[in-house]
This record gives C-alpha cells, sequence and structure tokens, in this order.
C-alpha cells in the first residue's frame, strides 16, 4: 500500500530539525504526533509508601528527561533540600544538559556517557563504587541499564512515575496508513482504543524488543523496526516508504471503536405517584361491590316501605339529625378557632426547645458566676485588712531597731539615778527638819515675848 498519513505515537518534537519533518518534505507524506501513553507522577504520599529514604543517597541515575522532572518534583513535595554534593549520572550528554533546569550546571558533578548508551554507562558506576545510587523509574520501563545486583554497586530502583494509556476517542479521525509505535504501553493503549482491532494493510514499525514481544502477542503484524542499516525508527521509515512509492492505493479498513456507553435508563416512577394512582383506584374498586349488592339494598328498601305504612312517621329523627349538624358545625367552628392557638403553642413549644440547652448552658454556668462574685467581694472587704496589716508590719520593722535601742538603755539608767540621788534625798530631808526647827523656835520666841510685854 502507498503510504500517505502516518501516526507516530510520540508528542510534537520542538525543533524543526527533527528527521520527521525531513520524511514530510521528501515524500509528500502526512505526519501526525498523537502520544498513546501519558506519563503521571506519583504523589509524595504514594512515594512515602515505598519507604525510600532519598537523604540516604549520594548519586542519581539519570536514563530519561522525565525522571529528571519527577524527581526534582518529588524532593521539593518531600521538603528535601538536594545538597551540592550530589552526583549525576546520565546516559546522554543531552539529558545532562537537561540538569540545568534546575541546577547550576558548572558547580556540580555530572557524569555522562559519551556514546548515549545505557550500557556505557556501567564502567562509569563501577569506577565511583563508594556511592550510593538512586535510579528513578517508571512503573512500566524497558530496562536500558543492567546494573549488576552482586553487590558491587550499590543502588535502588524508585519508581516515581507511571505511564497510563491515551485513549483515541471516538471523535478523533482514523484513517493512517502507517502507525509507529514505542513502548509496549503504546501498543496496548491501541488495543483499548480498539478492542478488534483489524490491521490488513496498515504499516507497524515498533521499536525495541519489549515492544515487538507485546504486539506479537495481540497477534499484529511487525512491518519494519530498527537494525543496523537503520539505527533510527526515522531511517527505518524511510526505507520502507522508499520500498513502497509504487505500489498502488488501497482502501482503508474502517477500525471498529470501542463500544458508546449505553443510554441512561429512564428513572421509574417514585413512591409518590404511585401512592396516588392506589389512591384513585380505590374508589373504583369500592364501586364494584356496590354494584353486586344492589339487588339486596332494595329489598331492604322494600321492606322499610311496608313498614312506613303499618307506623306513622316519627318527627323525632329530624330533631335527632337537626342536632346532630349544629354539634359538628360546632366542632367545625371550635376546631378552626383552636387552630391558631395550636400553632401558637407549637411554636412556643419549639422556641422552648431551642431555648432548653442554652438555659442548661446558663444553669450550669450560673453557680460558678455567683462563686466567682463571692470571692471577688470578699477579696473587695480583705483588701483594707491587708494594707493595714501590711503598714503594721513595716512601722515594727521599722520601729524593731529602736526597740532594741531602749531596751538596752534601759538598764543603763534604771542603775544611775538609784546611786547618785540616794545621799541628795537625805540632804534634802535633813534641811528640811532643820528649817522646821527653826521655824517653831522663832514661833515660840515671839509668843514668849508677846506675853512678856504684856
Amino acid at each position: 500500500m502507498k503510504i500517505k498519513k502516518i501516526l507516530v505515537s510520540q508528542p510534537k518534537p520542538l525543533s524543526e530539525k527533527s528527521p520527521y519533518f525531513d520524511l514530510e518534505s521528501k515524500y509528500g507524506v502526512e505526519v501526525v504526533f498523537r502520544p498513546f501513553i501519558k506519563i503521571e507522577g506519583l504523589t509524595s504520599k504514594e512515594f512515602r509508601q515505598a519507604k525510600i529514604p532519598i537523604n540516604n543517597h549520594t548519586a542519581v541515575i539519570f536514563t530519561a528527561r522525565t525522571a529528571v522532572d519527577h524527581y526534582f518534583r518529588l524532593c521539593k513535595e518531600l521538603s528535601f533540600k538536594v545538597p551540592d554534593t550530589m552526583k549525576y549520572f546520565c546516559v546522554s550528554e543531552t539529558i545532562a544538559h537537561y540538569l540545568q533546569k534546575y541546577i547550576i550546571y558548572r558547580k556540580r558533578k555530572i557524569f555522562y556517557t559519551e556514546t548515549g548508551h545505557a550500557e556505557s554507562l556501567l564502567p562509569l558506576l563501577a569506577k565511583h563504587n563508594k556511592e550510593t545510587y538512586l535510579y528513578p523509574i517508571s512503573d512500566v520501563h524497558d530496562q536500558k541499564l543492567h546494573i549488576p545486583e552482586d553487590g558491587s554497586i550499590k543502588f535502588t530502583k524508585a519508581i516515581m512515575y507511571r505511564t497510563v494509556s491515551n485513549v483515541i476517542g471516538n471523535d478523533e479521525p482514523f484513517d493512517y496508513d502507517m502507525i509507529i509505535l514505542f513502548t509496549p504501553s503504546g501498543v496496548k493503549s491501541l488495543i483499548q482504543s480498539f478492542p478488534h482491532f483489524e490491521q490488513g494493510n496498515i504499516a507497524i514499525g515498533v521499536m525495541g524488543t519489549k515492544t515487538i514481544e507485546e504486539l506479537k502477542t495481540n497477534g499484529l503484524r511487525l512491518d519494519f523496526t530498527t537494525s543496523p542499516k537503520a539505527p533510527s525508527i526515522a531511517a527505518a521509515m524511510d526505507q520502507y516508504i522508499a520500498a513502497h512509492l509504487d505500489d498502488p492505493d488501497e482502501p482503508r479498513i474502517e477500525q471498529e471503536r470501542f463500544p458508546e456507553p449505553e443510554p441512561e435508563p429512564i428513572p421509574e416512577p417514585k413512591a409518590e405517584e404511585k401512592v396516588e394512582e392506589k389512591v384513585e383506584e380505590q374508589p373504583k374498586a369500592e364501586e364494584q361491590p356496590k354494584a353486586e349488592e344492589q339487588p339486596k339494598a332494595e329489598e331492604k328498601a322494600e321492606e322499610k316501605k311496608a313498614t312506613a305504612k303499618k307506623t306513622p312517621a316519627k318527627k323525632a329523627p329530624a330533631k335527632k339529625a337537626t342536632t346532630k349538624k349544629a354539634t359538628t358545625t360546632k366542632k367545625a367552628t371550635a376546631t378552626k378557632k383552636a387552630e391558631p392557638a395550636k400553632k401558637a403553642t407549637a411554636t412556643k413549644a419549639t422556641t422552648a426547645k431551642k431555648a432548653e440547652p442554652a438555659k442548661k448552658t446558663a444553669a450550669k454556668a450560673a453557680p460558678a458566676k455567683k462563686a466567682t462574685a463571692i470571692k471577688a467581694t470578699a477579696a473587695k472587704k480583705a483588701e483594707p485588712a491587708k494594707k493595714a496589716t501590711a503598714t503594721k508590719a513595716a512601722a515594727a520593722k521599722k520601729a524593731e531597731p529602736a526597740k532594741k535601742a531602749a531596751a538596752k538603755a534601759e538598764p543603763a539608767k534604771k542603775a544611775a539615778p538609784v546611786k547618785k540621788t540616794a545621799p541628795a534625798k537625805k540632804a534634802t530631808a535633813t534641811k528640811a527638819t532643820t528649817a522646821k526647827a527653826a521655824t517653831t523656835k522663832k514661833a515660840t520666841a515671839k509668843k514668849t515675848t508677846k506675853k512678856t510685854d504684856k
């Protein structure tokens, strides 16, 4: 079949120097880039479940740029600051230069292979055998780097991202003459999009041994792959298109899409509607037995007429009927009048119920408030007494040195006057006696002189 439209299951390249664009200009084909898989990173919670401590590793192995992105993303989410002493071992130079997005390239220890093959990275890892390596990978990966597990190189595989199939929708056109697949998950995504895929005259090109195995397990035909003469998938595509330039145009096979979702069932009628229907049907059911009992009712009516002719009509039943009507009307009016009162009581009851928790909390808080008020009043009353005692204590402290000095001075004062004043008192007593004697003598002398004069 002549190739006109090609589907490449990869994102569109950013640079215009891609070999796919060269094929478009060389052969006039149309190349459509549509990835069959999506890459989703693991959350920090999911990564913690693996119990892999990042800080215990001194070097990191990178085989893809997606591994670089998700490694630094998880380090940020886990609040792990990547040290400046961390070493990086990359499969190719492009991955090594991609590290500039996250680190300063010239100040780090970065190693990469010159060939770009993963096998040539093993000698570098063996040379730095004292390092403990962290190897970020996907959950479904083609193991390019086969690190020996004999203990000569200490490493830990850490799943940091997963591949998810990006299914082709029913609205997307599928009219391709060639499909290029790169991973086993891409083959699975194609089968998920078209469960009954028929290859027919569609050419399929595949890259990788595991992708070829997955293609064969699903019963599909391999048309071309990479080889020593065509080391890249673009070179293999070039050879295949050139070999089929003169092929005639053949109609494309319309692939059977995955089944569309079934329409939602009509909801059943609600229980209320069913009840209404039953209520409407009830009178009909009641009417049927009445129709059957009509002969009996007619016989009873004839008997009543016969009895009525024999016995005179009574007026009492009419009175009873009127009284019954009056009672019913009175009851109806009473119930109408009582309705607002009932509503008011109901609203009061609801408000009382709502207020009950607040009352309970207030009742619980009341004793505590009273106790605090009593304590506050007691404290206010006790303040002057406390101040008086404090002033007394201060005065007592100030008076203590004076009291001590007075106590020391008292014995000296008492002893001194006893010794000195005793003779003075005796002298004054003698003087007083002598003075009294002199005065008495004078008085007697005057009296005698007066007598003699007489």
